[in-house]
């Protein structure tokens, strides 16, 4: 049997796509105003079950169901390419679940039914029959809420106690889960083509690229929007000011990527997204100060 190289195995997990889930869950351990000096191991151990424990996993069952789909946009990847060959992605995927449950087990029960929850959705995703990327709307909630949301809540509750956060953390966790659905997206530029050939309906297909664009923009837009409305709400005037701005600082972007979307998709991802996930660290700290 070929074994995989680790070069070729690490391609497999990406872990270019583990900073969103582990700088949620870092969002959602300052947001809660416990002391992270005392807890600096739950911190550290947190964020490796987001990013490289789950958010990997993820990767790894995509990759692998989306094979087919990848031959047609991305031969270069290693299932198609035939560099991960037989079923050794399959297996990773599962071999990655299971220790990612494993992992989760010595942050409490909270992590654990959280991280089963996530990676739950993280197969439903890409597997069949549910398979939720086939409609954009549901897949890229699946995923927003994973990423975003979920992994902000287990920080948030992993330092207090394994206790659910207060409402106003909820909230903002949850609106930029809303705002994550944009930037899911983003992604769907890239295989629009073997998206359609495979119907897949990313949103993109659905309502053609300069649609999509528009969408994903203003779905961005309005959850950094409704966040700064409810920071000033708060007497939180600094932060919301904040929020605001760096969400003004994504127009021009967004303005190039809706005039050309499929080439420009990158650049939001590149420069939006910082833009973005740094109004999610202003919030936190913000709850933080609340």
């Amino acid at each position: 049997m070929t074994v995989p190289k680790l070069k070729v195995v690490a391609e497999l997990l990406k872990p270019i796509t583990w900073f969103p889930p582990m700088w949620a869950y870092a969002c959602g351990v300052i947001s809660t105003g416990q002391s992270i000096e005392a807890n600096w191991l739950k911190v550290i151990w947190g964020i490796v079950l987001a990013g490289p424990m789950v958010c990997a996993c993820s990767q790894a069952s995509n990759d692998w169901f989306d094979r087919h789909v990848d031959a047609i946009n991305e031969p270069t990847r290693p299932i198609p390419s035939g560099r991960m060959p037989g079923y050794w992605g399959l297996w990773l995927a599962i071999v990655w679940t299971v220790l990612s449950l494993l992992w989760a087990t010595q942050l409490g029960p909270w992590a654990f039914k959280a991280t089963a929850l996530g990676l739950v959705l993280a197969w439903a995703y890409s597997a069949p029959p549910l398979r939720f990327k086939q409609n954009g709307w549901i897949g890229n909630a699946a995923c927003a809420l994973s990423y975003e949301g979920l992994a902000w809540l287990t920080g948030a509750a992993v330092m207090l106690g394994n206790q659910l956060p207060n409402k106003s953390v909820v909230i903002f966790a949850l609106l930029y889960s809303y705002g994550a659905h944009g930037i899911m997206t983003l992604n769907d530029f890239k295989a629009i083509e073997g998206d359609r050939q495979m119907n897949v309906r990313s949103l993109p297909v659905m309502m053609g690229a300069k649609g999509a664009a528009w969408m994903a923009s203003l779905i961005m837009i309005l959850a950094q929007w409704a966040v700064s409305i409810l920071l000033m709400h708060s007497g939180m005037t600094k932060s919301s000011l904040a929020v605001f701005l760096l969400s003004i600082a994504q127009f021009p972007l967004m303005y190039s990527f809706i005039k050309d979307p499929i080439p420009k998709a990158i650049y939001v991802s590149a420069f939006g997204v910082p833009l973005y996930v740094a109004g999610m660290m202003v919030s936190a700290f913000a709850l933080r100060s609340m």
